[in-house]
């Protein structure tokens, strides 16, 4: 049976570096922003749900899902998100169920998914990787990297699980504070301890 591995952690806290580095060590990683996009396409039930709840407006002429549009609807408003979760949570999880059969027995499955804990994912897995950076870490890159003003990063962090209730869930955390290399360094030790006979979690 595959092994299954929660990856998760804040926005930009460095999670989709340690993920594109365990795909090159082999892991089959199973991204949910894709799924998440996926889940929205044109003429799929989630697309039509959200239209209903959020208005026309949400639809880009294209008939794509305007996200930006959505974003500042449902960041600002907790209710809304929660709205917007109860539509694409069900669908992103079982199109994650069915890559996660695709991948077979032997594979070590990662489900890099920055709502794991939200979505209450974390105990279904065989081990919960969590990475970790402070606030205000997250903030600088978010406002250098991204273009976003303050309050946005702030905002969109605020509607994260927060840094302690991730760790909580976590089996290991990889601190993101240091160098690209340090977390590069990091996240190898710990597809050693994911694969290694005996290791501390086979």
């Amino acid at each position: 049976m595959a092994r299954r591995v929660g990856l998760t952690g804040g926005i930009a806290s460095g999670k989709s570096s340690v993920s594109g580095r365990l795909a090159e060590l082999g892991a089959v990683v199973i991204d949910y922003d894709r799924l998440a996009r996926e889940v929205v396409e044109p003429g799929s039930p989630a697309l039509d749900l959200i239209a209903q709840r959020f208005g026309a407006d949400v639809i880009a002429a294209d008939g794509t899902l305007d996200r930006p549009r959505l974003g500042s609807l449902v960041f600002a408003d907790p209710a809304a998100l929660k709205d917007l979760e109860a539509i694409t949570h069900p669908a992103i999880r079982d199109l994650a169920a069915l890559r996660e059969r695709q991948a077979g027995e032997d594979a070590i499955v990662v489900h890099d998914n920055p709502l794991l804990v939200e979505m209450g994912a974390a105990a279904a897995c065989d081990v919960v990787i969590v990475v970790d950076a402070p606030e205000d870490v997250q903030i600088a890159r978010m406002v250098a990297d991204r273009g976003m003003t303050e309050d946005d990063a702030r905002a969109r962090i605020a509607a994260q699980a927060s840094r302690e209730v991730r760790r909580a869930a976590a089996d290991v955390v990889i601190d993101n504070t240091g160098t690209r290399e340090q977390l590069s360094a990091r996240t190898d030790e710990v597809w050693k301890d994911l694969v290694e006979p005996g290791a501390r979690w086979a």
